[in-house]
């Protein structure tokens, strides 16, 4: 296995503290998917918080999928952005300040595809749970 094809059971600190210390060579591929760091703003704590999250690309707007496994809540970080859409990402060596927002109903079919292309799983963790898993958008600023 690679240094990028680094297999972690979970995205957790170590995954982000290696992919920083190394700028992505370790850690920007999991489990065959890219990873991006998304920093957000805690909603209640006003601390930064660093997540890694598997990602796609729609022309210069990054894509995340809050679906925490299929989880009945949305994740930590997905209330983050609704509270304060103001976040950065870290993709490889390149920190991009961005602007978050939920794709809308329309485009979300479209998005989607585009995710689940990358992490065939989405379509299962839709399954378990019947909260509707958001995609987001984000864009550079």
């Amino acid at each position: 296995m690679s240094k990028q094809e680094v297999d972690y059971s979970l995205l957790n600190e170590e995954h982000t503290k290696k992919y920083r210390e190394t700028d992505g060579e370790v850690g920007y591929l999991w489990n065959g998917a890219p990873i991006l760091l998304l920093t957000s703003t805690g909603r209640r704590s006003g601390e930064k918080r660093t997540t890694p999250l598997i990602f796609g690309r729609d022309g210069d707007d990054y894509l995340i999928v809050a679906s925490m496994g299929g989880m009945p809540r949305h994740p930590w970080w997905y209330e983050n952005l609704r509270a304060d859409p103001e976040a950065e990402i870290q993709m490889k060596s390149e920190r991009i300040p961005v602007m978050a927002r939920t794709a809308t109903a329309d485009e979300k079919p479209r998005l989607w595809k585009i995710m689940r292309e990358i992490w065939p799983n989405y379509d299962e963790y839709q399954s378990r749970t019947d909260r509707e898993i958001p995609v987001v958008v984000l864009t550079p600023r």
